[in-house]
């Protein structure tokens, strides 16, 4: 039996493959996946049904299997119909989550179309499509590398 909390399969075997610097995005239900794929990435459909599961359900999954280095958030916009005024209320979930994992990262944003670039390139290895209702709730991770 593993003892690590991820068990899917597909998710684990892409990340046995991958190397430090791959990068795996975890997707809320919103992000256009399947068309911001790197060419090297593989997507994961976990959308159960609306909220379930959450993008940090999955982080904590993913932190207790790989290390990792970096870890960015799509910076949320400040104009226009999406515009929010302050951090989105998932970001203090993620923060939570990786101190609970015993990592000192700090959240980076990326603005939004940087980010779909920065989800478009030959390092990315996996998307994970959750089925989170929040808004700017897609979390790129960098794999660090494993020092024990």
């Amino acid at each position: 039996m593993l003892k690590t909390q991820l068990l899917h399969p597909d998710i684990l075997a892409i990340i046995a493959r991958a190397g430090h610097h791959g990068k795996i995005l975890i997707a809320d239900g919103n992000y256009p996946a399947s068309s911001t794929l790197g060419p090297n990435a593989k997507l994961v459909s976990l959308q159960l049904m609306p909220g379930v599961p959450t993008v940090t359900q999955v982080l904590q999954a993913i932190l207790s299997t790989v290390p990792i280095d970096r870890a960015n958030t799509m910076d949320y916009e400040r104009s226009g119909q999406y515009a929010l005024t302050e951090d989105p209320p998932v970001w203090p979930q993620f923060r939570q989550t990786i101190k609970a994992a015993g990592l000192k990262l700090e959240l980076e944003p990326i603005e939004k179309w940087q980010f779909y670039k920065e989800v478009s390139t030959p390092d990315h290895i996996l998307t994970i499509q959750t089925a989170d209702q929040q808004r700017f709730a897609n979390l790129l991770l960098t794999i660090g590398v494993r020092m024990d």
